[in-house]
């Protein structure tokens, strides 16, 4: 079985995520592609798309979210996605168990002996009427109900898991501030969420394996687990196995892979990448080591941001006195240096739109 090293892994994962060279891709189809983006820190998928895509500007994925076409809702990992409409309606009932055992877990002893699907009913009931809700104001309407528990802990059970929902804009426009107001998915986007499938197959499972492997591969079942959060994709995995091509990494785990999807010559120059906080092209793996040294790995889950220098994280960035300002986390040599300014500056300016 052929063995991909680091450097190979690295240029596959820049390839899919459009980080080896920048897409013409619409906004819609990139969230698409990518099988959604962290988005909890709201202005951050800006800075992602325009690093990965050629001539966006924020308007994009502001038309994008007044338009329906994606949405901000709690999916993988119980962590709020930018994700597309369809997306969200296929790929939401597959995760309501894992979101509901973690925020249960999370909140344990606070929601020890709550009747769950009570709680879920009375939450569907006052949101209804089709009106917006911060967390806060549908706790209230449903705590004389449920008096104990702490109200952050009822509102996350509801908001983050039991109802499916999206947060309205102007939550996550450019350059907005807003609290987040909920309504449900359904409500929004005038279509339910789509049904498990009761015949045992599981095709969401399965379309969810290749979407991953598209966007992130070659990968391992672990990485899956890792970048979904569920633990129920086996089943998943063997149903499309036959579909599928097989590598090893350097360690001896079995990687999977789309047959036709990209692996570029691991001598392939990669250029200067500028990323968010969150981003899908480090978090969407068990092992992060094709892009970032374990050194640096406490960086990723901090949220600060990173630059990539030869495909892999090289230092982080941060905004100060409007100005984009790098701190390096190796040495850089005179060329990297050069084109991580020029790269700095053209952020810099894009940020400044």
């Amino acid at each position: 079985m052929t063995v991909l090293d680091t450097r190979a892994l690295n240029r596959a994962t820049l390839a899919r995520q459009y980080l080896l060279e920048r897409a013409d891709t619409p906004v819609r189809d990139a969230v698409a592609h990518l099988c959604g983006m962290q988005a909890q820190e709201p202005q951050e998928p800006f800075t992602g798309l325009w690093s990965r895509l050629r001539a966006f500007t924020p308007r994009h994925l502001d038309d994008a979210l007044t338009g329906r076409l994606v949405v901000r809702t709690h999916l993988m990992r119980r962590t709020v996605h930018l994700v597309t409409a369809d997306d969200a309606l296929a790929w939401r009932a597959r995760h309501d168990t894992m979101l509901r055992q973690r925020v249960l877990a999370t909140y344990r002893r606070e929601l020890a002996g709550i009747d769950v699907d009570e709680v879920a009913a009375a939450g569907r009931a006052v949101m209804a009427d089709g009106e917006p809700r911060t967390m806060a104001e549908l706790v209230r309407a449903v705590g004389d109900r449920w008096p104990t528990p702490p109200r952050r802990a009822l509102g996350e059970l509801l908001v983050a898991s039991l109802i499916p929902m999206v947060q309205l804009p102007p939550r996550g426009l450019w350059r907005t501030k807003g609290g987040v107001r909920n309504l449900p998915l359904a409500t929004w986007l005038g279509r339910d969420v789509e049904p498990l499938s009761d015949d045992g197959t599981d095709p969401t499972g399965q379309e969810l394996v290749r979407r991953y492997l598209a966007a992130y591969g070659p990968a391992a079942s672990a990485d899956l687990r890792a970048w979904s959060g569920l633990a129920g994709l086996p089943a998943a995995v063997k149903a499309v196995r036959e579909e599928l091509v097989s590598y090893r990494d350097e360690r001896g785990r079995e990687l999977l892979d789309l047959p036709g999807a990209p692996r570029p010559d691991p001598d392939t120059p990669a250029p200067v990448r500028f990323l968010p906080a969150f981003d899908n092209a480090i978090l969407g793996y068990a092992d992060r080591g094709r892009i970032i040294d374990d050194a640096h790995l406490g960086l990723s889950v901090a949220g600060h941001r990173a630059v990539l220098v030869d495909g892999r994280v090289a230092a982080t960035w941060t905004v100060q006195e409007a100005k984009v300002a790098v701190t390096p986390l190796r040495t850089l040599t005179p060329l990297e240096r050069e084109s991580v300014h020029a790269e700095a500056e053209a952020l810099t300016t894009f940020l400044a739109t």
